[in-house]
């Protein structure tokens, strides 16, 4: 009974996030224990304190595009669509076109792009990040990042990430 109620729930997340979280329910189904500790994800991911909305989100759909191929990047969306992120600004991040963005949202984009990549320009970005946004500012983008990134590759390990879509700008 308690699976149930929380595939019920699952499928409600999907819907609200528009994408397949068949996922998650076949981790819940192979193995309880093992969901019970894959979704403390969530509270990482989850997890804002300090940093605007348009920076968190941006570092989330970055750091998801790097490993996914559209379904995971359409969440990441749709969730910084809820949060209020200005569809110009996605729009933006979307196209890859960090220097249409505001200062210090660009030089964001490129350093989780350069964190993501492994470039090594992470490192004289890191001042300018920290300068704007703070030590704490640049914990939760490692958070936001790391997160974003477990996600997909769980979705790909288990078999679940097996077609590409195109990213659209609307809930």
């Amino acid at each position: 009974m308690l699976r149930q109620i929380i595939e019920w729930r699952i499928d409600v997340s999907a819907r609200e996030l528009g994408g397949s979280m068949d996922y998650i329910k076949d981790i819940l189904r192979s193995s309880f224990p093992a969901f019970r500790r894959f979704i403390r994800i969530f509270s990482i991911s989850n997890y804002r304190g300090k940093l605007p909305a348009d920076a968190y989100h941006i570092a989330r759909i970055v750091a998801a595009r790097d490993e996914d191929c559209g379904t995971c990047v359409q969440v990441e969306v749709n969730l910084a669509i809820k949060a209020g992120v200005r569809s110009e600004v996605l729009q933006a991040v979307i196209r890859s076109s960090p220097h249409s963005l505001p200062t210090p949202l660009g030089a964001l984009y490129c350093f989780v792009e350069a964190v993501v990549q492994s470039t090594g320009e992470d490192r004289e970005l890191r001042p300018l990040i920290v300068e704007h946004y703070g030590h704490e500012g640049l914990v939760e983008i490692a958070l936001a990042v790391g997160a974003s990134r477990f996600l997909p590759i769980c979705k790909r390990t288990l078999g679940h990430a097996t077609k590409c879509s195109i990213v659209k700008i609307e809930l």
